[in-house]
This record gives structure tokens, C-alpha cells and sequence, in this order.
């Protein structure tokens, strides 16, 4: 036979009060209530078990045998539920769950990495994991939802994610260590404007290749691309190779590969911006104190 029950968890507080005590006197003290209120609050709780819980005399309480089963499983369930809603608060506040965070691998240099740790130190009940990517395969990610928040470089503008600046930097040119202008102290952008170049594919975004273009396109000329990569890292190395020469956000050349030789712009102003990516609409607590960390 199947029943179901609508127990009030006071009920069972109540209950467990008396059962520890066995006294209603002392029970009541426990929980700041009145002694009356207690025992027809325990009086409820039999009624709608429909069992006898106490055996009460003028001077005692005893658990019946219904009672005794009951005074664990209560204490365990209500144990239970301060558990759940304690961590339904940490969820709720961003001080608990999960976090999937998507990086340009350009940004590492600038400290997204030690962003991560700082967040994992102030909270360490969040689980963040890590995915790396180029800006618009994480913005994609984050629209479908595979990610929460991913810092991402330039990214083309949308209605549908929200962005929040992490950091801005200059770019500078990247040349075998054989070219032309490897002696130089600098260099001017559009001076490399007949070279070959190595870049990202256009799907990588438009502003993003608009940004890092800039600098030689300010001449008038636009370069001829022999080559794309899917990272900076892939890009310097076919540099150093000799493919070709590219200009680069500041930080992507931080650790330069062997046979790659890395100029300041001379006289450009141009600057890549690195920014923390959401989606609109996505107020949860846990994004702001991530973004937030240190």
C-alpha cells in the first residue's frame, strides 16, 4: 500500500527535540518555542503518520519502537536538508558549482591562468575548467552555452554576449631572423606591406584581423596572406620557417620562437583588446566574482 505523506519539516524538528530530551519541558527550552505549542506540534506530527511516537506519563517520555526508527531517519533527514540548502546558498551566491572558462592562448602571458587560481583560492567549492581556442570558436561556445565566460581577444560584436574589458596592448611586427629588417631596433608597419604574410583565417573574425591589419594597412597597401594558422603560437613558428612575416598583439611574442625576430611599430597607435565574454542575460553571481578575482 502506497502513501504519501506532507510532513512539515518543524514537525520533525520538534520531534527530534523531544526524543533527544525525552523531557517536553527541556525540548522546548531547545528550540525557543512554548511547551504547549510542542506537544501539539509532536501530536500533529503522530496524526499524520498515523502512529504512535511517544508514550507519556505524568512524569516520563519514552520513544515507542515507531518513535525510535523515526528519531534517526528525522535527525539524518534534516541533517540532509541543512546540507542541501547550505549548498543551494553557496550555488546561489557564486560561492559553489562549476565554471567552464574558455582563453586565447595569446592572452596566457597577461595572466588569465593566475586570474583562474586566484578565483579557485577565494572559492574553493567552484570547479573551473579550462578550454583553449581562438576568439570565435569560444564565442560560439559561450552562445550555445558550452561555456560561461571565456576571455577572448577582439571579438566581432553582438547582441547576444556581453563584454567586459580585461586588457589592452600594442602589437608589434614579427620577421625571420634572416630578414631584411632583423638589425632593426623597430620598425614601421606598412614597410612590410609587400612581404609575404601568415595569419589567421578570415573566419577568425573581422575585427580581429581589422585590428592586427591596421597598423599596415595604414600605408594603403594590403599585404598578401600565404598562409593562416589557427594559433599565434603555429603562426611564429611558420615565421621563424620563413613563410613569412606577420604583426602580432604584444603578448603573443612575449616568449619569441627560434629564428623570429620581434620589432616595436614605429608611430602606430593601433591596440588589441582583450576582453571577459558572456552571454547577455547571464547574471549569475559566480560570473561577477570570477571576473571579479584579484
Amino acid at each position: 500500500m502506497s502513501m504519501e505523506l506532507d510532513v512539515d519539516l518543524r514537525l520533525l524538528r520538534s520531534f527530534v527535540a523531544v526524543a533527544d530530551e525525552l523531557h517536553f519541558g527541556r525540548a522546548a527550552a531547545v528550540l525557543g518555542i512554548a511547551q504547549p505549542a510542542l506537544s501539539q506540534q509532536v501530536r500533529r506530527l503522530e496524526r499524520v503518520l498515523g502512529v504512535e511516537l511517544l508514550t507519556r506519563t505524568s512524569r516520563t517520555v519514552a520513544l515507542t519502537p515507531a518513535g525510535a526508527v523515526l528519531q534517526d531517519r528525522a535527525r539524518a533527514l534534516l541533517q540532509q536538508v541543512r546540507r542541501d540548502l547550505a549548498e543551494t546558498v553557496r550555488v546561489g551566491s557564486g560561492e559553489q558549482g562549476r565554471l567552464d572558462v574558455g582563453f586565447v592562448s595569446s592572452a596566457l602571458p597577461l595572466g588569465p591562468i593566475k586570474h583562474v587560481q586566484r578565483f579557485r583560492e577565494q572559492f574553493p567549492l567552484v570547479r573551473v575548467e579550462l578550454q583553449e581556442g581562438y576568439t570565435s570558436h569560444l564565442v560560439d561556445l559561450l552562445v550555445r552555452g558550452a561555456l560561461d565566460l571565456a576571455v577572448v581577444r577582439d571579438p566581432d560584436p553582438r547582441p547576444d554576449v556581453v563584454w567586459s574589458p580585461f586588457r589592452t596592448e600594442r602589437f608589434v611586427a614579427a620577421v625571420p631572423s634572416d630578414h631584411r629588417f632583423a638589425r632593426r631596433t623597430s620598425v614601421r608597419a606598412p614597410e612590410l606591406a609587400g612581404d609575404p604574410f601568415v595569419f589567421f583565417p578570415a573566419e577568425a573574425g573581422a575585427l580581429a584581423t581589422e585590428r592586427n591589419l591596421a597598423p599596415v594597412l595604414a600605408g594603403g597597401r594590403m599585404p598578401t596572406i600565404v598562409q593562416v594558422g589557427s594559433s599565434w603560437a603555429t603562426l611564429l613558428h611558420l615565421v621563424g620557417a620563413g613563410i613569412g612575416v606577420t604583426v602580432a598583439p604584444e603578448s603573443a611574442l612575449l616568449v619569441v620562437p627560434e629564428g623570429v625576430v620581434a620589432l616595436p611599430l614605429e608611430g602606430s597607435e593601433h591596440r588589441s583588446e582583450l576582453v571577459w565574454a558572456v552571454r547577455a542575460g547571464d547574471d549569475r553571481a559566480i560570473l561577477d566574482k570570477f571576473v571579479a578575482a584579484g
